[in-house]
């Protein structure tokens, strides 16, 4: 590591340099924006109530009622939409898929006109939520100007990611959650020791297991970004017992999606909230999101892992694809030892990829979950965001590090090229 901080600073690095920096610039006016409020609005909301969860992914934006309050978030629900569509149910998403890097930026420009028609009609009914008692032009008014937030971000992180270090959505996401996780501590060491109305020794030890727990999120999602399954390949133009040759192997990470499964379920988790949000929390249906599908009762907690499962095999699907994978091994003379090279070694791959997943899907839902039991277990009156601040945690380590290596990847091979 400060190996590579070194090479950072070397002045043959200067464009990486460059890069973040206007990495770190995109995420200030993004922290900038998520303080400014609509126009026309009293901004703060004083009780979010079931709307807490949108309100964490978010960044605190909501809270504010900024022009950022949408976040990114529509145009990640827009993603989860054309990636079922992709699987086998519309021809002309199916035929995208398979068409390589063209089909898949025409994917990601769906997704983004998809986003900004979701990000108008979610305007609009948070318009309506939160500034009671004003015409239907003025909801209007507001809901194109979080629509405008919505679409400005989708192309800031646009930017990040040509100009900059990582993938931009992700990072802005990232940022959002740092920005309210100092918070998260202050309000849960308030509750537990401030205010804790028994024992202060007591509400003391709770709260370093309470950091115990978060340092042990950190802990974990390291050790599973660094995990890999390596499968063993060579080509029949090579040997591998010739003096100096490499072993060849694909590499297939525990978990190939990453903390895509983690986002990808909370926000599937707030639509129900957002729905209910809108009709207000003395509905019926608000009553039953509260009780059922809220993940900090039992029932939206067995959800939300289930969840996290169906989405980590989804978007490993999503990413990989055994069959593809499998023509380009015997397109280029590979092959993996002992199995035969076509749809042995498809199902193969297919078989590999889905117990890792399984296993990777565990280990993700384990580390998510580690705070919420917590919250239950101490069952003290902590705020909402303590639960909620350990899905926010771990996407935060998991995109540290993805960028991070992509960083190192850089400096690896301007540096490689350098030294020829």
């Amino acid at each position: 590591m400060f190996k590579n901080l070194k090479l950072i600073f070397s002045p043959k690095n200067k464009d990486i340099r460059k890069r973040i920096g206007f990495t770190l610039f995109g995420l200030l006016v993004f922290a900038i924006g998520t303080t400014i409020p609509v126009p026309g609005t009293k901004g703060a909301i004083s009780s979010l109530g079931l709307w807490e969860l949108y309100n964490a992914i978010g960044g605190g934006a909501l809270k504010n009622f900024s022009i950022f309050a949408l976040g990114v978030m529509p145009y990640i629900s827009a993603s989860i939409i054309t990636g079922i569509l992709q699987m086998d149910i519309i021809p002309y998403f199916t035929e995208l898929k398979e068409s390589g890097e063209q089909g898949r930026q025409k994917i990601n420009q769906i997704n983004r006109y998809i986003g900004i028609a979701l990000a108008f009609i979610q305007g609009f009914a948070m318009a309506f939520t939160f500034v009671k008692g004003q015409d239907t032009l003025v909801y209007l008014k507001i809901a194109i100007i979080l629509t405008a937030g919505t679409a400005f971000l989708l192309w800031l992180g646009d930017q990040i990611t040509q100009k900059g270090i990582g993938n931009g959505i992700s990072l802005l996401i990232m940022a959002g959650i740092i920005y309210t996780v100092p918070k998260m501590f202050i309000d849960t060491f308030t509750t537990l020791v401030l205010d804790h109305t028994g024992s202060l020794f007591v509400g003391i030890i709770g709260y370093v297991i309470f950091v115990l727990v978060y340092l042990l999120i950190i802990v974990g999602v390291v050790f599973e970004e660094s995990s890999e399954r390596r499968v063993p390949i060579q080509y029949s133009n090579r040997t591998a017992s010739a003096y100096g040759a490499k072993q060849n192997y694909i590499p297939f990470k525990l978990n190939s999606a990453g903390v895509m499964p983690v986002i990808f379920a909370s926000v599937i988790l707030t639509i129900p909230t957002f729905i209910a949000g809108l009709l207000g929390e003395e509905s019926g249906f608000s009553v039953f999101v509260s009780k059922y599908i809220n993940y900090t009762t039992p029932t939206g907690f067995v959800l939300y892992i289930i969840l996290i499962f169906v989405f980590g095999f989804f978007y490993t699907n999503m990413q990989i694809n055994p069959k593809e994978l499998a023509k380009n091994l015997n397109k280029s003379g590979g092959y993996i030892p002992g199995v035969r090279p076509g749809v042995e070694t498809e199902k193969y791959i297919k078989k590999i990829l889905n117990r890792i997943t399984l296993l990777g899907s565990v280990f993700i839902a384990v580390i998510a979950a580690l705070p919420i039991v917590f919250s239950s277990f101490i069952n003290t009156g902590l705020p909402a965001s303590a639960s909620i601040g350990g899905t926010g945690v771990l996407i935060v380590v998991g995109v540290a590090i993805e960028t991070y290596k992509q960083l190192e990847s850089s400096l690896i091979n301007r540096n490689y090229k350098g030294a020829r």
